[in-house]
């Protein structure tokens, strides 16, 4: 299928603001800005003019990849970037590979494909720019391997008054995921490793066989990761392995007709019965029992890129809470318990992942392995009684809430959740000393800076 898919396609409305100008919405169309004007830059040069002129004029800057991000991190009143164009490689030199931010992630994957090489790890969405997977501290799977932001060896960004900064040592350790608020991203350096295939495995098995050997898996498989259907005694599980080398012929009839079934199964059929559960809440059992009876069992091998990651067209909000390794199993439970309390349908799959520990200062998986709880509703559905439910059950269990996500956590409970907060917050002080990159989102996140 096209990558030219709607998940990359954020709506920017123009006349629809209040003065006439543009109206920026994200993918899942829970945030909408209303930006006093968008700008394109295709250099660093434009980038740095652009918010050297905005800090002069006391405005503040964001920049936007693809608008995944279901909080309000990107949104702003002021000056919008839209990084589109800004998404060169810049060098390629033996492993290291150096990109402008706005690059989506599975460009930079076909380009890096080009010469021998891969990223250490993806996301099973692959539509976002560098710059806002990493400040996010967008992850994928397997215990050996860490988040999208630890492949990143060199990262230049614009302060606050516009002027450039090479981060490194200590600075990029705790700037590495920087939240939008430790600068503008302008280039950023990744460690890659050389092209590697996957041997995917994917079957439908009981939920409770899986909680029982998912930690065994966490240990022998490179990438592990299951979906509970609620209502269901059903999980979808998904099982690679890195090999060096793979089939001669990548193309032709097979792939086709394999990312055909990927997108009349999870993109065309599963919103049809999506739709059903929204207009008829009353029908959620049998749509979960649908699904559960929709996944078939796959087995194949492809690149690398090509496995971790999924089209998604089907819109929905997501909630994502990182705890330690030790205790997922009970934060799992209760949250399958927390379904039965609450009246709230919910028929849309839990993910559950593991990603190893990483030592960037605002990472979820910072200083611990970690296992993610992934919590969804389908676009237009209530979700706020069921996600506050779930964010309750996370918080008792040290969760870290994925910062791309939804949650309803502020500056005085996130601090005490990660060592290094403080020092990340004087790192934002010497960045933007002037408040450039300021929204309410930050203020909540990080407080009073």
């Amino acid at each position: 299928m096209s990558k030219l898919s709607d998940l990359r396609k954020s709506a920017l409305r123009k006349g629809a603001g209040p003065s006439g100008g543009s109206v920026f919405t994200n993918w899942a169309g829970n945030q909408t800005s209303t930006p006093l004007s968008i700008q394109r830059p295709t250099t660093e040069d434009e980038l740095a003019s652009i918010v050297r002129d905005a800090a002069e004029r006391g405005r503040t800057v964001k920049a936007v990849g693809a608008g995944h991000s279901f909080t309000g991190i990107a949104m702003t009143n002021g000056i919008l970037l839209d990084l589109s164009g800004f998404d060169k490689v810049l060098s390629v030199d033996g492993n290291q590979v150096t990109v402008q931010a706005g690059i989506r992630l599975h460009a930079l994957a076909e380009h890096l494909a080009a010469h021998g090489l891969a990223l250490p790890n993806l996301g099973d969405i692959d539509v976002q720019s560098v710059a806002g997977a990493i400040s996010t501290g967008t992850h994928g799977t397997g215990l050996a391997f860490h988040a999208i932001a630890a492949a990143v060896v060199g990262l230049r960004v614009v302060d606050g008054e516009g002027n450039l900064h090479d981060l490194v040592g200590e600075d990029l350790r705790i700037g590495k995921v920087g939240l939008g608020a430790a600068g503008m991203i302008s280039t950023v350096t990744l460690e890659c490793v050389p092209a590697f295939w996957m041997h995917a495995r994917e079957k439908g098995m009981g939920i409770d066989h899986v909680v029982s050997v998912f930690d065994d898996w966490c240990e022998t498989e490179d990438h592990a990761e299951f979906f509970w259907i609620p209502n269901t005694g059903a999980a979808l599980t998904k099982r690679n392995t890195r090999l060096d080398t793979g089939p001669a012929e990548t193309k032709g009839l097979k792939r086709t007709l394999r990312r055909l079934e990927t997108e009349l199964t999870e993109n065309v059929g599963f919103g049809a019965v999506c739709r059903v559960g929204r207009v008829r809440p009353d029908l959620v059992p049998k749509v979960s029992k649908i699904l559960s009876m929709g996944s078939s069992e796959r087995d194949y091998v492809a690149p690398s890129w090509e496995v971790f990651a999924t089209p998604r067209r089907v819109r929905f909000v997501e909630m994502e809470y990182g705890v330690p390794r030790e205790v997922w199993k009970s934060a799992f439970r209760e949250v399958q318990a927390l379904l039965g309390t609450i009246d709230v349908p919910v028929f849309f799959p839990i993910e559950v992942r593991a990603i190893g520990g990483d030592d960037a200062a605002m990472s979820m998986a910072s200083g611990r392995d970690s296992v993610f709880i992934a919590v969804h509703q389908y676009k237009g559905m209530e979700y706020e009684r069921y996600f506050r439910g779930v964010e309750s059950i996370m918080k008792r269990y040290d969760g870290r809430p994925h910062w791309g996500k939804m949650h309803f956590r502020n500056a005085e409970n996130l601090a005490p959740a990660y060592p290094d907060f403080d020092r990340f917050l004087d790192l934002v002080k010497r960045l933007d000393a002037p408040g450039t990159f300021q929204n309410p989102y930050l203020d909540r996140v990080l407080g009073n800076r």
